[in-house]
């Protein structure tokens, strides 16, 4: 019975009660909610046509109506209701009256799961996939093309074409993103994006708490998360609060002219991410970073209206309740009003106290993105309750420094460098260090198409300190150009699809070295998944030495020693150098080959290779 109130408020159901013209409460937002939540507040915004020229009533034990706001357009109401602790799970109703009229729209208050405030999240424990559903694989050929939607599928088009891919497709593969060492997928942005053209990547909502029907229903993902869970893996929802699609419903509706930033009106954002702290920087180039708009297709929400701030926090919250999610990825985190920023993340730690969620701030100024982890001191005072950023700074250096000759500015000791810059982080262990993602040039084509460069890269995001995140297609060597080119960063999975003659799934029609390079990952990640002294253990690195680069995971009871070497012939390393964490006459076995070393006097390392050593 709850289901099917769910979906018809979801569908905008009302129901008339005394006879007269028709009015229609066409949505009400959050669909539901839960009882039992840390915060009493809820905030519903009710939208019919003049639905402002209703009073809203309720009668339900432990919830009532503590304000009602009219804005500007009279098709919108906000309702701002206290839910007593003692309120029980349960369908209320709410009754809209004016004159003789009334119209009643019952409203869900659900129990939320057990352990729902403490549930698990994503930690330095575990490898997190980052996928683009429409490009992963087709479980479902039925919903391609949905009527009502203007993008259809168009496969032969990698820029801006629909491939297919859904929600079914990653269920359908759970076992093999298992087995590969995962425990988390970050799935770009499923909401639903009913855009004229370009709406596969998922950046531009139409509807922020619907999913897709191109990748599947709300229930779908629901199960799909459930799915997920049974199979020891998390899912992180990818969430954009700085902006929606141009066709959103908003767009033909707006409750109030500045719900959207300037005022409705097109202003690019010229990305000037530093005037958020810069003490030198005017109003006016502050306020055209976080106000101006990504694109005329984006357009910009306006967080200093409190209505927009509150919808939005309600929304990452209803979708970690709804769902059961492992943890959030923020898109484009600093383009948004920073004092929203700091309160809409104080109220996710305050009603999930473990989840870990990550924003993206795409800079390589380890300053710039220090500036928003919780627990940061700020110059200016700001306090934010992020818990977690994407570490850009190391991944463009990891990179450079593995394709640069070492000197004193740049290869392996630019990488050493760098990890000085972690006494700016309060909590550097919980950065997402990754190798790349959706918006980056592949990999293995930055690398030169260098196995050893590239077995070099995974191998250090495993074992470097951090939350170690990987693109889909790393593990078989899929490429790209070296300059950005979505299109060709976010091809296909090879076998996600009926006929495909290369099945990644199954190592059908992979080439020898894109099966030395999954069995690579496969045995990396599952010795991550119970490699402790990664996970949490400390870290000594030693300056880099003729082309090597060498530190070591360590605690109380274990020890591994990572080498990595762009040398193209072997190199023999001293390991007295390293006796403050090495034992004497100790050995070390590497976790890939099962080769075992003697470490007694001298370490010859392989030319191109990395060694992960467990310390006997």
């Amino acid at each position: 019975m709850a289901r099917k109130l769910f979906a018809a408020l979801l569908l905008g159901l009302s129901l008339q009660v005394h006879a007269g013209p028709i009015e229609q409460v066409e949505r009400i937002e959050p669909p539901s909610w839960w009882v039992g939540m840390k915060s009493d507040k809820l905030q519903l915004m009710v939208h019919g046509t003049n639905i402002a020229d209703f009073t809203p009533e309720l009668h339900y034990p432990g919830v009532r109506i503590e304000a009602v706001s009219a804005v500007v357009n009279r098709n919108y109401l906000f309702i701002d209701l206290i839910i007593d602790h003692s309120a029980q799970a349960g369908t209320l109703d709410l009754v809209f009256r004016h004159g003789d009229q009334s119209i009643r729209a019952p409203y869900a208050l659900q129990a939320r799961e057990p352990g729902s405030a403490e549930r698990k999240s994503f930690t330095s424990s575990d490898a997190i996939l980052n996928l683009m559903p429409d490009r992963f694989a087709n479980g479902n050929p039925a919903n391609d093309t949905v009527p009502g939607y203007p993008d259809k599928l168009d496969r032969a088009d990698d820029d801006a074409g629909r491939h297919g891919g859904d929600i079914q497709g990653i269920a359908d593969h759970l076992d093999y993103i298992a087995g590969m060492g995962y425990t988390m997928i970050w799935p770009t942005p499923l909401v639903e994006n009913n855009q004229q053209k370009y709406s596969y990547h998922g950046y531009a909502a139409t509807d922020t708490y619907k999913i897709d029907p191109r990748y599947g229903s709300n229930e779908e993902y629901k199960r799909f998360v459930a799915q997920a869970r049974q199979k020891g893996i998390g899912i992180i929802q990818d969430v954009v609060l700085n902006h929606i699609g141009s066709s959103h419903w908003w767009m033909k509706d707006m409750p109030m002219p500045d719900w959207i930033s300037y005022d409705g009106k097109f202003v690019p954002t010229e990305h000037a991410r530093t005037t958020v702290a810069d003490p030198y920087a005017s109003q006016e180039d502050r306020k055209n970073f976080t106000g101006g708009w990504f694109t005329e297709n984006m357009p910009d929400m306006n967080q200093k209206n409190p209505y927009v701030a509150t919808y939005q926090t309600q929304n990452a919250i209803w979708w970690i309740e709804y769902a059961g999610l492992a943890g959030l990825r923020v898109d484009t985190y600093s383009y948004s009003d920073a004092d929203f920023l700091s309160a809409w993340s104080h109220r996710i730690n305050e009603e999930y106290p473990n989840l870990n969620f990550v924003g993206e701030e795409w800079s390589i100024n380890p300053v710039v993105v220090s500036y928003w982890q919780r627990g940061k001191l700020n110059a200016n005072g700001y306090h934010s309750y992020l818990p977690s950023l994407m570490d850009f700074p190391m991944n463009e250096t990891l990179r450079a420094a593995l394709t640069n000759d070492d000197s004193d500015l740049a290869g392996f000791p630019e990488l050493y460098k760098l990890l000085y810059d972690d006494t700016l982080y309060p909590n550097p262990n919980n950065l997402v260090i990754f190798e790349g993602n959706h918006d980056e040039g592949r990999l293995y084509s930055l690398v030169n198409e260098d196995l050893g460069l590239y077995k070099m890269a995974l191998a250090y995001i495993a074992t470097m300190r951090g939350i170690p995140q990987f693109y889909y297609g790393t593990e078989v060597l899929m490429t790209s150009g070296k300059v950005r080119d979505d299109g060709a960063q976010r091809r296909d999975f090879p076998g996600g699809w009926k006929g495909d003659r290369v099945n990644a799934f199954t190592g059908q029609g992979l080439t020898s070295r894109q099966h030395e390079a999954q069995d690579f990952v496969r045995k990396l990640l599952n010795w991550r998944k119970t490699a402790d002294v990664v996970h949490h253990g400390k870290l000594m690195h030693f300056n880099p030495d003729r082309g090597t680069y060498t530190y070591f995971r360590y605690d109380d009871k274990k020890i591994v020693m990572v080498v990595l070497s762009k040398n193209k012939s072997d190199v023999k390393l001293a390991t007295q150098r390293f006796h403050e964490v090495l034992p004497p006459n100790a050995s070390g076995t590497d976790v890939i080959s099962g080769k075992t070393y003697d470490l007694g006097n001298a370490l010859t390392v392989p030319a191109r290779s990395a060694l992960i050593l467990e310390i006997k």
